[in-house]
């Protein structure tokens, strides 16, 4: 048994040096502690934690990842990375040529059914 701070305590598995803690460490801490929770309610993150964890609580059916339900909530689903973003754009692209093609295709296929015989004309020979 330790009598005193400072003094070691030994256990069959371990060994502990216990070390006192002052009144000047604690109230360092504790202030550090409060500056950290006023920066972290001034820039709103306690305010927008707590919104998503009660859109979490109040869910009917909870979801197999809290993490990723927070992370969803949070705007983290959004792509931060320039390479990701990239993509969205080629994607973007890519409809805009795709619904293009297809407007092509359908005056295409109007042009060529004006040179086809009816139908009721294939069928009747």
């Amino acid at each position: 048994m330790v009598d005193s701070p400072g003094e070691e305590y030994h256990s069959k598995e371990r060994s502990y040096a216990i070390t006192p803690v002052t009144v000047a460490h604690y109230k360092s801490a504790n202030w550090k502690r409060e500056q950290f929770q006023r920066y972290l309610e001034k820039s709103g993150v306690l305010d927008t934690l707590t919104k998503v964890w009660v859109a979490l609580y109040k869910e009917p059916e909870k979801p197999s990842s809290a993490l990723d339900f927070s992370k969803h909530h949070l705007g983290a689903a959004t792509p931060e990375n320039p390479e990701i973003e990239l993509l969205h754009l080629e994607l973007a692209e890519m409809k805009e040529k795709y619904e293009a093609t297809i407007e092509d295709n359908k005056k295409l296929k109007a042009k060529c059914a004006q040179y086809e015989p009816p139908h009721e004309e294939k069928c009747a020979e």
